[in-house]
């Protein structure tokens, strides 16, 4: 989607979310937080078996360091106090595409306009780094997901994308 032009001040949401950023110290809490969300919120999508295996390729302690170290912006999101969820994102070469890696709320926080201040924050931050584009990737069959990212004014650009786990 073309992004739209926010300045530094905009509120994101009126909720009491709190976004910080995640260091590499942070990695055991973003795995912790992505198997209790993906075996809830995956349950009726993917298969136990393909969700581990993805959580195990996605969420290495590895992986995760190595896209902390090389700049994609990792957020924890927390609310009252507690982690209740994530994000990624990264400014792809060239600083006029982002990328967003992932979204993910606690499934008790669903429906409170969290989500859309994740993503707002994003697309703010996004511009303010000159990105003009911010594409992401979703699993065609999550219908919550999808209605989300339409509502924040996304569009289906095409279907595809990497094959994991052998199919």
């Amino acid at each position: 989607m073309n992004l739209p032009r926010f300045g530094p001040d905009d509120t994101l949401s009126p909720m009491p979310l709190l976004l910080r950023s995640a260091s590499e110290s942070d990695v055991p809490l973003i795995q912790d937080l992505a198997r209790r969300i993906w075996h809830r919120c995956y349950a009726d999508l993917l298969p136990v078996e393909q969700r581990d295996y993805m959580l195990a390729w996605m969420y290495a302690a590895h992986k995760l360091e190595s896209e902390i170290r090389r700049g994609v912006d990792y957020r924890i999101a927390g609310v009252e106090g507690a982690p209740a969820g994530y994000l990624a994102w990264e400014l792809f070469s060239g600083g006029e595409t982002a990328h967003f890696h992932k979204l993910y709320l606690i499934p008790e926080w669903h429906g409170h306009g969290f989500g859309q201040a994740m993503l707002q924050h994003v697309m703010n931050a996004a511009v303010l780094r000159g990105a003009r584009t911010l594409e992401l990737r979703v699993n065609r069959g999550n219908a919550r997901a999808l209605r989300a990212y339409r509502r924040a004014g996304f569009e289906p650009a095409g279907e595809g994308g990497p094959d994991i786990g052998a199919g």
